[in-house]
């Protein structure tokens, strides 16, 4: 699943990289302002896979001194930078553009090759997010789009899908103002495309912090899962009582537990050692995604103050 990530990041930057150098010949050509917005998004784009790579890649080195649970919250640093690059680059000059062209319309020159460059252009981010939908696919099995995004904790499964969708439409809306514009001869149209790609991608971008914003802060796993761990948890002979379940993601495949337990008194040191190492086996048996695993002694915790997002069971 990594690996077609990977591939599907690839991919992208391949082909936003030579469909922007494209555009900008044609806006340069034709004057199109809708043209020219595409340009700066498929650059845009071509960007935020480069830093979607950078960020998987730091996101795996090993712990260290200064971070001893690891990098792998690099990913969704990364990958909130990539939404703001969305929203500032490509919407903010998508709307300028637009706006300076609607209040000073210019006659296209030549948009014969607009044409021809949206057409090749859609076929390659056609390409693209096919590549994009089978990552996207592979890791959201049954579930629905939405909430596939919402619940997904690897950004890269969907904010390639998600940008090469944003793509498409660009050029549906960038044809549609240059086409309108030429033959209703209102060149003010191909800016008001420029516009509506520029809100498109500013939307876009909202949405894609949004759901990057939770896993940076802190998000834990699933409800029904704690609710698996608990019973699994409960149902050791030597377990009296679970109080709280406290995780946190730190990478697409790195959570933290912490349990918080009650020992049966008759249990010696020796058993409660043979305990821990027994839930501690059938934790990560059962859910591998569990990488660390505390114990926190429940008169002590009792003591302490619940923080973050932290969800109850």
């Amino acid at each position: 699943m990594a690996s077609e990530s990977k591939l599907s990041i690839y991919a992208a930057i391949a082909g936003n990289l030579g469909i922007a150098a494209t555009k900008a010949v044609a806006a340069y050509a034709s004057g199109s302002s809708a043209m020219l917005s595409e340009a700066v998004h498929s650059l845009v784009d071509t960007g935020n896979g480069g830093l979607l790579l950078l960020g998987l890649r730091r996101s795996r080195r090993p712990p260290d001194f200064e971070h001893p649970f690891g990098h792998g919250k690099e990913l969704y640093f990364y990958s909130l930078i990539v939404s703001l690059m969305i929203f500032t680059l490509g919407g903010g000059v998508s709307l300028y553009e637009g706006v300076r062209h609607v209040l000073r319309p210019e006659p296209a020159r030549d948009p014969f090759w607009n044409y021809v460059v949206l057409g090749s252009a859609f076929v390659f981010e056609g390409v693209s997010w096919l590549f994009g939908w089978k990552a996207f696919r592979a890791a959201r099995g049954r579930r629905g789009v939405i909430e596939a995004i919402h619940k997904s904790k690897d950004p890269t499964t969907f904010m390639v899908v998600f940008e090469d969708t944003g793509a498409l439409l660009g050029l549906v809306v960038a044809f549609v103002g240059v086409y309108l514009g030429q033959r209703l001869g209102l060149p003010y149209l191909d800016g008001l495309a420029s516009v509506v790609i520029g809100l498109m991608l500013g939307l876009m971008a909202l949405f894609l912090a949004y759901e990057t914003k939770g896993l940076l802060i802190g998000e834990g796993v699933e409800r029904k899962t704690l609710e698996r761990l608990r019973a699994l948890v409960a149902a050791d002979p030597a377990v009296e009582h679970v109080n709280r379940l406290l995780t946190m993601y730190f990478g697409p495949h790195e959570v933290m537990l912490t349990l918080e337990v009650k020992f049966r008194n008759e249990l010696s040191a020796v058993g409660v050692r043979a305990a821990v190492a027994r839930l501690h086996e059938c934790i990560r048996r059962e859910h591998p995604d569990i990488t660390r695993v505390f114990f926190a002694s429940e008169s002590v915790a009792e003591r302490q103050p619940e923080a973050g997002r932290a969800a109850n069971v």
